[in-house]
């Protein structure tokens, strides 16, 4: 890393811890990985213990988020779910970011024919509502949590292919990308070791940004019966589950609802105050208000 780009990313950093809305973004997302990874230790009772004496109870001492039709404690059910929601937005997210930023990166790198054969594809996916498309592959492919995440990365793999594509634009016509192409450097080292870390900013953006949205498809899926299966818990089967539930037992939507609320919001957070931090413009307005004051 040159001198320039670590004082850059200080600069970005500094911003950064500076931004009350990303540091309050950061901790709930820290919180959620923590009970993403011990919901099943935290959590008060046993996510499939049925009792039906206990059915519908409103939240209390025992039962802080009440109970079910089937007499389940709502809190273990909300805790062990957010390791199914994030684990589905990791690695939807991932496979989707594989995918595009190699598809954009052939693309943008190479172009000609091969860009537009490449971007049309992506297009064609772009025509399909997100929603709509995944509902397509996951009723192709059978429902389930596998599938549930090849739909959401297929669906958002345009959008990275997009980014990463008009980055790769810019950068392979820079100064040191043609130095590297005199000097007889291979195509793949250029782009692993020139383009792609130029193009990273807005890549590390649209990853936090999409976090989000793949959550909330998984989310719709489950809803749907397309994605986790019961009697295994997930926020957006539990909200169909209390559909029916709306007046006289509120707590089976309320709940799962402020989870998937809470979860998509931090990630906002944080991928906004990525945006402008890594944003070199942003950064220099944000630079100059300071001073200013």
């Amino acid at each position: 890393m040159s001198g320039s780009e670590e004082k850059t990313s200080r600069r970005a950093l500094s911003a950064l811890r500076h931004d009350p809305l990303a540091v309050t973004g950061s901790l709930v997302l820290l919180l959620l990985v923590v009970v993403g990874v011990g919901g099943a230790w935290l959590a008060p009772s046993g996510v499939n213990e049925v009792d039906v004496d206990r059915m519908l109870q409103p939240p209390s001492w025992s039962h802080p988020f009440g109970t079910d039709e089937l007499g389940r404690d709502v809190l273990s059910r909300v805790l062990v779910a957010t390791r199914v929601s994030l684990q589905v937005g990791v690695v939807s997210v991932g496979i989707a970011l594989v995918a595009g930023v190699t598809l954009g990166l052939l693309a943008g790198y190479y172009r000609g024919w091969l860009d537009n054969l490449l971007m049309r594809c992506m297009d064609v996916l772009f025509a399909f509502p997100v929603l709509l498309l995944a509902v397509a592959i996951v009723a192709v492919l059978g429902p389930g949590l596998l599938t549930a995440m090849i739909a959401i990365g297929v669906v958002y793999t345009p959008i990275f292919a997009r980014v990463t594509r008009s980055g790769v634009l810019s950068v392979r016509e820079q100064v040191f990308v043609r130095a590297a192409v005199s000097i007889g450097a291979s195509d793949l080292r250029i782009m692993r070791r020139h383009v792609l870390p130029n193009v990273a900013a807005p890549l590390i953006v649209q990853t936090s940004l999409s976090l989000a949205f793949a959550i909330l498809s998984e989310a719709a899926l489950s809803f749907l019966g397309l994605g986790v299966q019961p009697p295994a818990p997930a926020w957006g089967r539990m909200l169909y589950d209390g559909r029916g539930f709306v007046t006289e037992a509120w707590w089976l939507g309320v709940f799962p609802g402020t989870a998937i609320f809470l979860t998509v919001l931090a990630f906002n957070l944080v991928g906004d105050a990525l945006r402008d931090v890594l944003d070199p413009r942003q950064l220099t307005i944000g630079e100059a208000r300071r001073n200013a004051g």
